[in-house]
């Protein structure tokens, strides 16, 4: 069979499934913007052309020009990739299945190239300003009310995904509240299956070593409070984490406090102009903290965040309802102690007391108190911890469940339509 995977950033979430088809004999092919990373061996990867943008439109424009703007942009992005394919086909290749992920336009034209290719998409969130993420934390919102406006802007703003769902045979989605952000429509053909977690490579190590910027050292021996997202913002909790540090400083005076984050725009509200939510909420703080028992590491490798998050004490993971970030994920296969706020996406797998800790997202005060009487308590904290790698294991294990899972799906669609 012939595999064509779309994705911008390829091998994105398609790292495991794709190689797996390679292995299996079948022809795969991948289409992306850029090439980062080593080849897959079995797996062309090629690049389409990058699109001209479209102006920018004036700041005080209406709020529709905005969106419609950065929908005009993603129609480009699937031209770009239906031209692309239509190489493909005039090649002689042509696809049985269509793999894509759709959020940045490239699946628009999917089946007007391959009409008798079965398509199936990775689709990770709908928008919609009936939820609850909307107005969660007004005050770091772009909209913190489902006026009309709103609900008119995010309409739109799920143009190319509505259309992509509307044409495909097959749905993915990774958690269970990803799956209720979409319309009764498209979950009739939505199948949950998580990106899957490597629990050979995210497991416990007790001679973990992890070195800081400064040149020392931490190890399990250490009181180790992590946390991690890809840019420090508000939509991962970072405002509350940051506010929570006095306190904490207080109650544990030896605690090690390691952050690991971008300084970019990330998925929620930019920060004000010339600066960045790392430094506003920093410099909130930073009076009545001792720096040198808090450690900004930036971006991580890998390999050097598995070893932190092995010699973790408390691991806070905070979000607003929307996706779940993998690193929640490999902590709990580490067997890390994770406090996490009681979010839905967070609840649907930390059971308080038993795989882990919650508390109220805004309480930055309590957030303090748990990780405190966490570190306190460190080492009678075995029984949660095993609990929490068995809960990767048993339901999120890339091996024995998520990868045969996919596997599974793409062989059934085949024999759709």
């Amino acid at each position: 069979m012939r595999y064509l995977f779309l994705h911008q950033n390829f091998p994105g979430q398609f790292k495991h499934l794709a190689p797996a088809l390679a292995e299996r004999g079948h022809d795969v092919a991948a289409l992306g913007l850029n090439k980062t990373g080593e080849p897959i061996p079995g797996v062309r990867h090629l690049v389409y052309p990058r699109e001209t943008a479209f102006p920018e439109v004036p700041p005080d424009s209406h709020l529709l020009a905005h969106v419609m703007n950065e929908q005009s942009w993603k129609l480009l992005r699937g031209k770009a990739v239906g031209d692309a394919m239509g190489m493909l086909r005039h090649l002689g290749w042509t696809p049985d299945i269509v793999i894509a992920h759709p959020s940045w336009g490239e699946a628009t034209f999917v089946r007007d190239v391959f009409p008798k290719a079965r398509i199936v998409l990775y689709t990770e969130y709908f928008f919609s300003a009936n939820k609850i993420e909307w107005g969660f934390d007004p005050k770091f919102q772009e909209f913190s009310e489902p006026d009309l406006a709103t609900l008119m802007r995010l309409r739109v703003k799920n143009m190319h995904l509505t259309q992509a769902l509307g044409e495909c045979d097959a749905s993915v989605t990774p958690t269970e509240f990803q799956k209720r952000s979409h319309p009764a429509w498209a979950k009739s053909s939505m199948h949950v299956i998580h990106d899957g977690i490597d629990t050979e490579r995210f497991a416990p190590d007790p001679d973990a070593r992890f070195r800081l910027p400064d040149g020392n050292e931490l190890s399990a021996s250490d009181e180790v409070v992590t946390f991690v997202s890809r840019q420090l913002e508000p939509m991962r909790g970072y405002h509350v984490f940051m506010r929570a540090l006095p306190k904490l400083q207080k109650l544990r005076p030896h605690a090690h406090v390691v952050i690991v984050g971008g300084t970019q725009q990330g998925y929620g509200a930019p920060p004000p102009a010339g600066k960045t939510w790392k430094d506003v909420f920093l410099d909130e703080v930073r009076a009545d903290l001792d720096m040198s028992r808090v450690h900004f590491v930036g971006t991580l490798p890998h390999e050097q965040l598995t070893r932190l998050m092995q010699v973790s004490s408390a691991h806070a993971y905070l979000t607003y309802p929307y996706v779940l970030s993998w690193s929640l994920m490999e902590a709990l296969s580490i067997g890390c102690v994770v406090i996490g706020s009681d979010t839905e996406p967070v609840r649907e797998v930390i059971r308080h007391g038993h795989n882990g800790l919650l508390t109220n997202f805004f309480d930055a005060q309590a957030l303090a108190q748990v990780a405190a009487e966490t570190l306190g308590r460190r080492h009678e904290l075995a029984a949660m911890r095993d609990a929490a790698r068995r809960t990767i294991v048993e339901h999120y294990d890339l091996k024995a469940k998520c990868l045969p899972a996919w596997l599974a799906l793409v062989e059934e669609s085949l024999q759709i339509r």
